[in-house]
């Protein structure tokens, strides 16, 4: 039997990248448990047909989705890496950047929720190291040893989750309210500018 040319035309219409980014969003509004293949064509507008014309399943989305958002992920770090800021001020941007509202950070809060998972586990993982590898080059640049650059990196590593989590439940200031300002600032004074204090490395 012929594919119905109307089926024919929603393939031609929508890429993979389509699909797995739409995933993502709605990943980041409903959660892993709230990805499923139907919804997420009324939100294409599409068929729900038309999606096995890319992938076998829902766990096949699902594993190109993450794979599209890590590999965005390392793409920024590795820009951050390059940059020709010095070593405190890429910290100071990542904390500045780190506290807004984005989607990259609702699918990460989700990921985290969901961190049992099979799929999920690995990408959570290879991101988590990948990004404290970052912290801590920047810090270890200012002249800590490997150990403790790994500590400092931690600490405000987990400054960011603990964040995050707690700007889900609307439980900290956010963007635009004078607070927010207050608390980044307080976050770099506390975690960051003391790095750079002559003689911190020792300590």
């Amino acid at each position: 039997m012929s594919a119905r040319p109307e089926a024919i035309v929603e393939k031609a219409s929508l890429t993979p990248k389509d699909w797995e980014q739409a995933a993502l969003e709605l990943i980041a509004e409903k959660g892993i448990g709230g990805l499923a293949v139907e919804p997420l064509a009324r939100r294409l507008g599409i068929t729900k047909g038309s999606f096995y014309w890319h992938f076998p399943g829902r766990n096949e989305l699902l594993e190109a989705a993450l794979l599209r958002w890590e590999q965005q992920d390392q793409a920024n770090l590795e820009k951050s890496l390059k940059m020709k800021d010095q070593p405190l001020a890429r910290l100071e941007n990542f904390i500045w950047r780190t506290t807004q509202q984005t989607l990259t950070h609702q699918i990460h809060l989700a990921m985290c929720a969901a961190r049992e998972h099979e799929v999920i586990r690995p990408v959570l993982q290879r991101v988590t190291n990948r990004r404290i590898a970052f912290l801590a080059h920047a810090i270890a640049e200012l002249g800590f040893e490997e150990s403790a650059a790994n500590q400092r990196a931690m600490l405000l590593y987990s400054a960011y989750v603990g964040y995050l989590h707690l700007q889900s439940h609307h439980l900290v200031p956010e963007s635009g309210d004078p607070r927010f300002d207050e608390y980044v600032r307080h976050v770099i004074d506390s975690l960051i500018a003391s790095i750079g204090e002559p003689g911190s490395a020792g300590r």
